[in-house]
């Protein structure tokens, strides 16, 4: 199949690329990128081989004990489950788009929680795998292969008031398509407050920009291309090196 990753990407960047679509668990992973909802990925024109998984593994179902996902599954529609059934530890997915896959990959997280604190196990396909004996750590998971499902250990009692919380952090987000926040935080400091004591709040190359409402959102104002991005990533980074001695580490995926 193929994706036109200007429509279908939260940046809206990049061409139409081939993707193969992973239809069974015997998918052999290796040499593919796993693009999941694109939410989190600047694709240039020439990318790496890519895969998606197919709609069989957007699912999720509660048992009593474990909330288990497909891969594919999107994180407003696990939010909406835990919502009607009452179910609390994964609020804050409501402020961070993408699929269960990406989240896991990313070590997802918003206001110091992250998707590890209540994983159980995912299954790469070959078997599963428990959340313990997967090495992670702040926004990164050092995955064996494709996530195709995932369980959850979760509470009684969905908690609305994390909800609004995470709600108004979702709220100071930028409107424009972005793909989230650019880099990682470094140690004891915050990506954004560099950027913008560098001077790059709002500066724009082309179409992209460093979000006047948040200078640690890369958004697209419009007509963006992969290398405007490209550009301003790296004049970031060597801006921020060189009047702050910090490097700043990407947390976006650049295919």
């Amino acid at each position: 199949m193929k994706i036109n990753f200007e429509k279908y990407s939260s940046i809206k960047i990049g061409g139409e690329a081939e993707v193969v679509e992973i239809r069974d668990r015997s998918f052999e992973p290796r040499g593919f990128f796993v693009i999941g909802a694109a939410c989190n990925l600047l694709v240039s024109p020439n990318p790496p081989p890519l895969a998606i998984l197919s709609r069989e593994f957007d699912y999720l179902r509660y048992d009593g004990e474990l909330l288990v996902v497909g891969g594919a599954c999107k994180s407003g529609k696990i939010v909406s489950l835990c919502r009607s059934r009452d179910l609390g530890g994964m609020e804050f997915l409501r402020g961070l788009p993408g699929s269960l896959g990406g989240l896991i990959a990313m070590n997802a997280g918003l206001k110091g929680r992250e998707i590890f604190d209540r994983l159980k196990w995912a299954d790469f396909g070959f078997g599963r795998v428990l959340a313990d004996e997967i090495a992670r750590g702040y926004r990164f998971a050092k995955l064996p292969g494709v996530v195709f499902e995932a369980a959850f250990e979760l509470d009684r009692g969905y908690d609305r008031g994390l909800e609004a919380e995470f709600d108004a952090v979702r709220s100071r987000h930028p409107k424009e398509p972005s793909a989230g926040s650019c880099f990682k935080n470094p140690p004891n400091g915050f990506a954004g407050r560099l950027i913008e004591a560098a001077g790059l709040k709002g500066f724009a190359i082309g179409g992209a920009a460093f979000s006047e409402i948040h200078a640690n959102f890369l958004v697209n104002k419009g007509g963006a291309t992969f290398d405007d991005a490209i550009s301003l990533i790296e004049l970031a980074r060597e801006r921020v090196l060189s009047e702050f001695g910090i490097t700043l580490e990407l947390e976006i995926k650049v295919l």
